[in-house]
């Protein structure tokens, strides 16, 4: 069989946003292509439906979420982003629904993207790996929530708030896709996503033993090292782009 190619992302955009469910979602393979786009002078905020409370068992939700969220805005800092808000949702039972297509929403008329990042939205990683319920509803509520935010009759109340109607998201990237289409070169930002990911050493070090820098390290390079030979040879991170 044939390995279909990998296309270079779009480049005509100033301003990003990506929405997803936790602290660490981000830097877990994305980040790399964010410190290349801040790097060009594009803008990039984060939106982050919870705090990530629920992630650690050894560390009770009251204090974990405040570490998490401390955590997330020094990662976002380590690849040139400044702008972190989280929408408070509960960790680990986020509902897809109105609400949370609200809450996505505003945050797209607030930020006033052309490209919109999240997360794989689909029951799994592309095998037996099952997703998480917070990644298929934050996901999904993204995607939709990309065309609810120019539609000024649904959510009518945010524009009450002042928050008009924005139709200009171009694009929807999907990361951590099993069935990517475009690719953003590694290279230039892979040490900063290493530092990035870094940022979270309380939840690394309850997933493994290993050391962390090795962990993460073996972790970004190999999945965009695997990913090179469809995107002529470069390490790649990689979407499935969704155009609007």
């Amino acid at each position: 069989m044939t390995t279909t190619q990998l296309q270079p992302m779009p480049g005509d955009w100033r301003r990003a946003l990506a929405v997803v469910a936790h602290p660490d979602d981000l830097e877990y393979g994305c980040s790399a292509a964010i410190a290349a786009w801040t790097d060009e002078g594009r803008e990039v905020a984060y939106v982050l439906a919870t705090r990530g409370e629920a992630g650690i068992d050894t560390i009770e939700p009251a204090r974990c979420g405040p570490l998490r969220e401390r955590e997330q805005r020094a990662s976002a800092a380590v690849v040139g982003v400044s702008e972190v808000e989280f929408l408070d949702h509960q960790d680990g039972v986020i509902e897809y629904g109105t609400a949370l297509r609200r809450d996505i929403a505003a945050a797209i008329r607030r930020h006033r993207p052309e490209l919109v990042i999240t997360l794989n939205h689909r029951d799994t990683w592309g095998g037996v790996a099952w997703n998480t319920p917070d990644h298929v509803a934050v996901g999904r509520a993204t995607l939709d929530a990309a065309g609810d935010a120019g539609n000024r009759w649904i959510f009518p109340e945010l524009v009450e708030q002042g928050l008009d109607p924005w139709d200009g998201v171009r694009w929807v990237a999907v990361a951590g896709s099993s069935t990517p289409t475009h690719a953003v070169d590694a290279t230039a930002g892979m040490e900063r996503a290493v530092a990035s990911l870094l940022e979270h050493r309380s939840y690394i070090e309850v997933l493994t033993d290993e050391d962390p820098e090795t962990y993460v390290r073996r972790f970004l390079t190999g999945h965009a090292e695997g990913m090179g030979e469809r995107f002529g040879g470069r390490p790649a991170v990689t979407f499935e782009l969704f155009s609007r």
